[in-house]
């Protein structure tokens, strides 16, 4: 694609960076293919190349965002299935993450817009504030028919059955290892996480500890910025960010890291990608370290699990309280079927689309993947409270083609999809962890332990 930047606009690296991604795309069209929007809305603009087309203008004309642009940009997922599929290499996730941070500063939105923006930010990425806001979330349901916005509606739907009590597992604290030591690992505990689900750290900390790890939940580190990133407000990313890269690099030059680990996809993507947010600050030596260090969990278990040559059980549908081969009476024969949700984030933002379904079949399940497995569930990060029209229908979609595999648990790597799924879906969802912590020694998972 041919730009026109000026050699002042050039100057800002981040205007550098969008002007090489542009170049780097011929208008091929091979994107439209696997982009869930465009799979729902059928608008070119709502494809990566439309949206391509719409952020050069603006970038390059330095004009105020009009309202047709910031609608097709903010209905983009950020799910980077464009990147999987592209042959040209297109890095479309910086480029659209400077477009965010281009509207945020140069477009004012309606009121309640820039209302519901500033409460997400100012409370997702808080496990104390987002766990008093699912309570109320959970007092308010019952008026909910009463709410006219439906994002609104969207954030009410959102509350939990079950808010789980705090876990004191995510405090600041050092967890041996169960000899022989293999490594020295920072947990990140996260922050949604920590309120919606504490099960996901708890048998996390314990599979590693099983494992050889001793696991390090660092003080000073928290939220990895990525709520904050993908609403275009740079200042709060980059500073939760920060927190993150000056509390593992303590670790790192105290006792020393070989890893950290990270069990939310959505935030291993981010982190991964520190050394490229830091690249022209006084962090940037550190960030990129930060970064080299950060592993999904299921690269670190698919090591550590060889290396320690675990032997595992011979677990069987009847090991399942409530599946439909016991519920009709047969003997529940036969190994457990996991329907695998690969979130978008591990399998086209991390590229890691094997370790996990190499473990699971490994640990004796029956793995099994929905039709389109490429297709974002609708999570991605606050999509679904903010865009909860479409969310809703690629959550249809994921949920039709995950239930047809008839499985017996849905297992994914990433607490957004959980709960995206597990709101429309009647199988039980689960984290990946939580079948391989079971199967080595841990509890059964309590998605599958009748209440």
């Amino acid at each position: 694609m041919q730009t026109n930047f000026t050699e002042a606009q050039l100057q800002d690296p981040a205007v550098a960076t969008s002007n090489r991604i542009l170049r780097s795309c011929v208008h091929c069209g091979f994107c439209t293919a696997t982009c869930p929007t465009y799979q729902v809305l059928g608008d070119e603009l709502d494809s990566p190349r439309g949206r391509i087309y719409l952020i050069k203008d603006m970038l390059e004309n330095e004009r105020v965002p009009d309202a047709k642009t910031v609608k097709h940009i903010d209905r983009c997922l950020s799910c980077l299935a464009c990147m999987t599929t592209c042959p040209s290499g297109v890095h479309y996730m910086h480029l659209v993450d400077h477009a965010r941070a281009y509207i945020e500063k140069h477009y004012r939105r309606p009121w309640h817009d820039r209302a519901l923006r500033w409460t997400l930010a100012r409370i997702l990425p808080h496990p104390g504030r987002f766990r008093l806001a699912l309570i109320a979330a959970r007092m308010g349901r019952p008026f909910r028919r009463l709410v006219p916005d439906a994002r609104l509606r969207a954030m009410l739907d959102m509350a939990p059955a079950h808010i789980p009590p705090v876990s004191r597992n995510d405090d600041p604290q050092t967890f041996p290892a169960r000899p022989p030591r293999r490594r020295r690992v920072a947990l990140m505990t996260g922050c949604a996480q920590r309120a919606l689900n504490t099960d996901i750290n708890d048998a996390t900390i314990r599979l590693l500890r099983r494992l050889g790890c001793e696991v390090v939940v660092a003080r000073g580190a928290g939220c990895c910025g990525a709520l904050t990133h993908h609403m275009g407000q740079e200042e709060a990313a980059h500073s939760s960010a920060a927190r993150n890269i000056r509390a593992w690099t303590d670790e790192i030059e105290g006792d020393g890291l070989d890893a950290i680990v990270i069990n939310t996809s959505g935030c291993g993507t981010t982190v991964k990608d520190y050394g490229h947010m830091f690249r022209t600050t006084d962090l940037a030596e550190p960030a990129a370290r930060v970064a080299g260090l950060a592993r999904d969990v299921s690269e670190l278990l698919a090591e550590l699990m060889a290396e320690a040559k675990v032997e595992v059980p011979n677990l069987a549908r009847s090991d399942i309280a409530g599946t439909d081969a016991v519920k009709g009476g047969d003997e529940g024969g036969g190994p457990i079927r996991v329907a695998y949700h690969a979130a978008c984030s591990l399998q086209h933002g991390q590229q890691i689309k094997d370790h996990p379904k190499a473990l699971l079949k490994a640990a004796g399940f029956e793995v099994t993947e929905p039709a389109d497995s490429h297709l974002c569930c609708g999570s991605a990060g606050t999509y679904n409270l903010l865009q909860p029209e479409i969310a809703g229908q690629l959550k249809t979609r994921k949920i039709r083609t995950l239930e047809a595999r008839a499985p017996d648990v849905i297992a994914a790597g990433n607490i957004g999809c959980m709960m995206q799924i597990a709101s429309g879906s009647g199988v039980p969802v689960v984290h990946t962890v939580e079948l391989l912590d079971w199967v080595t020694g841990g509890p059964r998972p309590r998605a599958l332990t009748p209440s």
